[in-house]
């Protein structure tokens, strides 16, 4: 199979794409045609050895944890599956080896679903692993029906997701964001603040008795932000173990969930949760498409087209 590898870690130069063996299929695993994945910041940091410590990496690797794609074999014991069946998951294992910048990627069951049918494969694969970062830090944080929350980065990946799902469980939001992004956000049901020096000024005077929940996506706006909640307030964070072991939130690491996907697939079904790609590259252009997630200059998700 043709595939994006790296044999050292380094810039997006080190990508390649290379003919590979077929995945190995487990008993509960099932082999995935791929038709899209994405590229999230976690990739290129990884591809840069930036994790080393935290995530074992086995070269020559194949990088890449989002798919969408069409199951093409299934193992001894998956009877969730069968060949044909349209998904999309968050294909990580527990080291990074065999990823989904790859025509075919063995996915176990427990990080898949099956796709939104409201969504192209180029679309859902933008999905996984920043639409569950969002899903799962709001349940941890316990945001409900009426409360004020906060959302910082909120025109990012991540906090475009977790805007739309604060709205959805009925939570007034407010999001930072630069300015040439508001709009944006108004449009998802955000009220927007700018970032920068007077940021807690002008949350206060949108939110004077302070916010229910503060959702960091962004880093270096913990501290900061403890000073925004309202009594019984709380913070999660995906940067910044303090909002954990100072502030008695949560420190948010994102994990595999067929459960939690399903329930994103729910809203989008329902018309209450859209994603944004911002380009589309071919596999072969896969150093491209590092690169344009790296600039931090493009809006939405950087998505690769196998």
């Amino acid at each position: 199979m043709r595939a994006i590898t790296y044999a050292k870690f380094g810039s997006a130069d080190v990508l390649e794409l290379t003919e590979q063996p077929d995945p190995h299929i487990g008993p509960d695993t099932v082999v995935v045609r791929v038709k899209a994945s994405s590229v999230n910041p976690v990739d290129w940091k990884i591809r840069e050895g930036y994790l080393q410590g935290l995530i074992d990496t086995e070269l020559p690797a194949i990088p890449g944890w989002d798919v969408a794609g069409v199951v093409e074999q299934v193992g001894l014991d998956t009877p969730e599956y069968q060949v044909g069946d349209e998904v999309y998951g968050y294909v990580r294992k527990d080291t990074v080896h065999g990823g989904t910048f790859a025509e075919l990627v063995a996915a176990p069951v427990r990080t898949l679903a099956r796709k939104p049918a409201s969504l192209s494969f180029e679309e859902a694969a933008a999905v996984p692993l920043a639409g569950l970062t969002a899903y799962q830090a709001i349940q941890r944080a316990g945001v409900k029906d009426g409360q004020t929350v906060l959302v910082h980065a909120a025109a990012g990946g991540v906090g475009a997701f977790a805007v739309q799902i604060a709205k959805a469980l009925g939570a007034r939001v407010i999001g930072t964001a630069s300015e040439r992004n508001h709009e944006f956000l108004r449009g998802l049901g955000a009220e927007p603040v700018t970032y920068g020096d007077g940021l807690a000024d002008r949350v206060r005077a949108l939110a004077p008795e302070g916010v229910d929940v503060v959702l960091d996506f962004v880093g270096g706006v913990v501290a900061d932000s403890a000073g925004l909640l309202a009594d019984g307030g709380t913070i999660a964070s995906i940067t910044d173990s303090t909002a954990r072991s100072e502030h008695g939130g949560h420190y948010v690491w994102v994990r595999p969930s067929t459960a939690d996907l399903d329930a994103l697939t729910a809203l989008f079904d329902a018309g209450k949760l859209s994603v944004e790609v911002a380009q589309v590259f071919d596999l072969a252009d896969a150093a491209d498409a590092h690169r344009a997630n790296e600039s931090g200059h493009t809006r939405g998700k950087v998505v690769v087209r196998v």
